[in-house]
């Protein structure tokens, strides 16, 4: 949109400068700018300040933002609004919330929290210390306190953002102030958190009073490593797929070669890849019959305005494959079924979470129709197709200019229909080497290898959990590192499932993995796990947590992590002859000092 001279207070030259400067800034250039125009307004109506005031607003100009990341996204928020707030020349600290130390936060004046909402309804592993202080007997009162809270999560989950929740009712409990109101984000994100920054901004500007932040226009510049990002991502070509398992394995497991080149993105060991996937385009066309839609009608894709035909919109852009209790209650208002009226009830809960379970878009409209509305209205309640991440399988370091992935194709029968995953079986049937994915790097400082390289690792990995252990071992082949490390690896069968196995034997030859225990959970009558390999090893394992191992677990979250934290904590009480609750404080107090990390989905 262009200004008018006509309509705007603005002479000829000025609009034409204007018209020209407006559409090249970028949205922190923009929010820099507004800034400066409030400020500066602000400066020229105020009288002159006294030493006391001139102090009260360098405290203002101090924000706090503690960030709690389960696998990455809250802490780069954290990070790039941390540079946006200094470059309106705001004094910003950026710290994970495990880093933090609770004491500091009665000094606290502004606090900013980003926070992800982890499994059902926990606090990210990095959060667990901050969040079980703050809502202790030892929590301050916070009555000099101003915060605003943004909430990461996935509305396809019961508990939505519930941890962001948790701490914005708990600050206000305290006696802070809300800054700004807490924002709850899907999980597409950006505009969402841009708005909640903008908001922020103005409301720290608006007190702040003065021109200092004209001074910092290029204080959080940093160097820019790719142009490629979550919102821009890089269209990588396809080197190799191959199917990691043997003849008659019950499973397909893909490993994935990406090419890089001229994107200029870099990755370390822990890091994941986010590949935004295309739906299946039978489930599109069956949707689109079932709808009776156009499947060339052009719609409107976003609030920006951008357009496509409806195939190509419903197979590129609309998430189709997962209901949420939003989504129902927006369909809800375009059909006069009484079942689906009825399913969304208050004391109906269990039966919505039993029909959303393994349904898509398709069971929806096949279930609850005749739907009275035009084709634009229903997809305009769909949310954005999200990216699917993937814990990288390989060292840059040992494949420059690549980047691997280790992927479980998902298929089920669930509600009489066979069912794909929708980014897993696009790689697996329809992507060939030479076709192009867009891909993204998702920095994960929560799952690196220690600074010291002698420091031993132990890894707990089954299945595709196995896909960060292979990275962090070629790092430590590339780099020569001779510290102990131990994998446990399980699956089913040991002819057909036992992922990179050659290679394992050559780590394990070359003395690079000093021990890997492994469990086939089909391969005898009793079903064996990881950590029952664990339990046989149990005082070796001790012996090494006591060295200062760093215990690493990727993989399953609701079965194998639950099961492997609770057989570390048996291990820690069996072999340190330890009370239960002093085991459990142990394992605490190692994931506090960042010797025991998850990656778990």
């Amino acid at each position: 949109m262009q200004l008018q001279v006509t309509n705007s207070p603005f002479n000829q030259e000025q609009t034409e400068l204007l018209n020209k400067l407006l559409p090249s800034l970028t949205e922190t250039q923009k929010i820099w700018l507004s800034g400066y125009l409030l400020a500066t307004q602000a400066t020229s109506g105020s009288a002159e300040k006294t030493g006391i005031e001139t102090s009260q607003q360098l405290i203002s100009k101090e924000v706090t933002i503690l960030y709690g990341s389960q696998t990455g996204n809250a802490e780069g928020l954290a990070e790039s609004k941390g540079k946006q707030l200094k470059a309106q020349g705001f004094d910003v600290t950026v710290s994970s919330m495990n880093d933090f130390k609770p004491n500091q936060l009665k000094k606290v004046k502004n606090l900013l929290i980003i926070v992800s909402t982890h499994g059902e309804g926990e606090p990210p592993d990095n959060a667990l210390s901050f969040h079980e202080f703050l809502h202790g007997r030892r929590a301050p009162k916070l009555d000099e306190l101003q915060f605003s809270v943004l909430s990461l999560g996935d509305s396809s989950y019961e508990f939505f953002c519930q941890t962001g929740k948790e701490f914005d009712q708990r600050l206000e409990e305290l006696g802070a102030t809300r800054l700004y109101p807490r924002v709850d984000c899907d999980l597409d994100y950006d505009s969402p958190a841009d708005e909640w920054i903008s908001g922020v901004l103005a409301q720290l500007n608006e007190a702040k009073g003065d021109t200092t932040a004209a001074t910092a226009v290029t204080a959080g510049a940093a160097p820019v490593e790719s142009e490629y990002s979550r919102t821009n991502p890089f269209h990588a070509e396809i080197l190799d797929v191959i199917n990691l398992n043997g003849r008659g394995s019950n499973k397909e497991t893909l490993h994935l070669e990406l090419s890089l080149e001229g994107s200029g993105l870099t990755y370390e060991p822990g890091d994941s890849l986010g590949i935004y996937p295309e739906n299946d385009p039978v489930l599109v066309d069956m949707l689109i019959k079932e709808m009776k839609w156009d499947p060339e009608e052009i719609v409107t894709i976003n609030n920006q305005g951008d357009v496509r035909p409806l195939k190509e919109a419903l197979t590129s852009h609309f998430e189709i494959t997962v209901l949420t209790k939003p989504l129902l209650e927006q369909a809800a208002l375009f059909t006069a079924n009484e079942d689906l009226q009825e399913l969304l009830y208050p004391d109906n809960e269990k039966e919505l979470k039993k029909y959303i379970n393994g349904r898509d878009l398709l069971d929806l409209c096949q279930d609850f129709g005749p739907w009275a509305v035009p084709t634009q209205k229903f997809i305009s309640i769909l949310r954005k197709i999200p990216a699917r991440l993937y814990s990288i399988a390989s060292s840059y370091t040992a494949n420059p200019e690549e980047v691997h992935l280790t992927i479980g194709a998902l298929r089920y029968e669930a509600h009489g229909r066979q069912r794909k995953g929708v980014c897993s079986i696009l790689c697996a049937e329809r992507l060939n080497p030479g076709d192009k994915l867009p891909i993204y790097i998702q920095k994960n400082k929560s799952f690196k290898l220690p600074e010291n390289p002698e420091t031993p690792i132990i890894m707990v990995g089954p299945g595709t959990g196995i896909a960060p252990f292979r990275s962090f071992m070629q790092e430590r082949e590339e780099n020569g590192v001779e510290g102990k490390s131990w994998l446990f690896f399980g699956d089913q069968h040991f002819v057909t499932d036992f992922l990179y196995q050659t290679e394992w034997q050559n780590l394990l030859k070359n003395g690079v993995l000093t021990k890997m225990d492994v469990a086939f959970s089909r391969d005898s009558d009793q079903k064996v796990y990881v950590q029952h390999r664990m339990q046989e090893q149990s005082k070796a394992l001790f012996n090494w947590l006591e060295e200062g191992a760093v215990v690493y677990i990727c993989g399953d979250e609701k079965h194998m992590a639950h099961d492997v934290h609770h057989t570390l904590i048996d291990i820690i009480e069996k072999e340190g002859n330890l009370s239960r609750d002093k085991a459990e404080e142990y394992l605490a107090s190692m994931q506090q000092g960042k010797r025991y990390l998850r990656d778990v989905y």
